[in-house]
């Protein structure tokens, strides 16, 4: 088969899979093993000069993940994958390849309330400070860019709002600038958007959600594009300068369009240790063969809730791009043309009061803080995922007071019609 001419479907179940060729296994083993035999004592030290690729330890990888980040990487269009603990973890990793104390970053205030904490906090006793721009106003981006700006943050479908960013627009600024840019692909998946098509650099994934699709293992994913030129500007030195963890190698000299991945997994995995462990790589390799029939489900029952909710009495508004009265439905049919992702949020006429009991009151809905997964989930985000934020911060990440986010799951619509309405009633 070759993969470059397969369809999705197919490179969904197949890419990066074949037989296991110590025991002929059809399904990718689970190796549970912290370490590998070397051949000899010259293979060893080739792996760890990387003059060759294989085995060395689970922390830096292993025969279980090594297909979850082919597939991944067939999936997305990008060179080389790595698979590690979280979205988080591998959020972690992009920026630290990167960045240097006192660098800045540009980043979407329209993202998960998780990252939107991570970026204003955390990643500030790393010494690196985040500024937050407008999604829906890629000139904002453009005006934000400062020399000391390493990269640019979106999300293709922003959580919660579900809002669509336009990726070829930010990513003309990006390209402009010297910058790459980095698009969380979490909600829309590769089936419904390809930000490497449409100018990313780097695509980042909770694998957790979608990808993996069943709620039951937890898993980030970086894909390097290959499309970004570490070496050009001097402000990548982990790329483009000697390195002194091996012996004075240029990462991005020698590895060319596959560099950014080697980085993060040889430098940044190696040393910060967030690796995925066998079971969530086999887990989330398992859920990944439907991806696509998964996500044609999700959206077809998204736009049938949306609908319905947009007509119902005790609802003020639906921000769902597939609705073809929404402002974004044209740029959801160029960004992601197959559907406009599960997840959506809509508010009350009734306010906070009114959105805590809708969640309080829903049976099939499942309350719980994650999306993704096949199972209907509903969440209050002002109370819950975004509580750590301002009003002024809430409003901004569209999840003010009212906002009510669900994922749409793949239950029969009809039922989860009504279960909303006698939450509702």
């Amino acid at each position: 088969m070759s993969e470059t001419k397969a369809g999705f479907e197919t490179l969904a179940i197949h890419a990066g899979t074949a037989p296991d060729p110590a025991t002929g296994a059809r399904v990718t083993p689970i190796y549970q093993t912290t370490a590998y035999v070397f051949n000899d004592v010259k293979h060893a030290a080739d792996l760890f000069a990387l003059r060759a690729f294989g085995n060395i330890y689970t922390r830096i990888m292993n025969p279980t993940q090594a297909p979850l980040e082919s597939k991944v990487a067939a999936l997305e269009g990008g060179t080389a994958a790595l698979a590690v603990a979280s979205g988080h973890a591998a959020q972690l990793l992009i920026f630290h390849t990167m960045m240097k104390p006192g660098d800045e970053f540009i980043a979407a205030r329209q993202l998960y309330g998780g990252s939107i904490n991570q970026f204003n906090h955390s990643f500030k006793s790393f010494g690196w400070n985040v500024v937050w721009a407008d999604g829906e106003d890629p000139a904002s981006f453009e005006k934000a860019i400062t020399p000391k700006t390493k990269a640019i943050f979106v999300e293709s479908i922003c959580n919660p709002g579900g809002r669509i960013t336009d990726i070829d627009a930010i990513a003309k600024i990006a390209k402009k600038a010297g910058l790459p840019l980095i698009v969380d692909n979490t909600l829309a998946t590769p089936y419904l958007c390809n930000p490497i098509a449409h100018g990313a650099n780097i695509v980042v994934h909770s694998l957790t959600k979608f990808m993996g699709g069943h709620g039951n293992s937890m898993g980030g994913v970086i894909v390097d594009g290959g499309n970004f030129d570490w070496s050009a500007s001097g402000k990548y030195p982990l790329l483009s300068e000697p390195n002194d963890s091996y012996h004075g190698m240029k990462l991005h000299e020698t590895f060319g369009g596959i560099a950014f991945a080697i980085a993060c997994r040889v430098l940044g995995l190696r040393d910060l240790g967030p690796a995925i462990a066998p079971l969530n790589a086999f887990l989330i390799l398992t859920g990944m063969e439907t991806l696509a029939l998964r996500m044609q489900k999700h959206c077809e029952n998204a736009l049938a809730v949306a609908t319905w909710l947009s007509k119902h009495k005790n609802v003020a508004w639906v921000n769902y791009a597939g609705l073809p009265t929404d402002k974004q439905h044209a740029l959801q049919k160029k960004i992601a043309p197959k559907g406009a992702g599960a997840v959506f949020t809509f508010g009350l006429k009734g306010g906070y009061d009114a959105g805590v009991k809708l969640v309080s009151n829903a049976k099939l809905f499942s309350h719980l803080a994650n999306i993704g997964d096949t199972r209907s989930l509903i969440i209050h985000p002002a109370s819950t995922t975004h509580s750590q934020l301002s009003p002024e911060q809430l409003v901004k990440a569209g999840a003010g007071p009212d906002v009510v986010r669900l994922s749409v799951g793949i239950e029969d619509v009809k039922d989860l019609i009504a279960d909303l309405e006698q939450a509702m009633a």
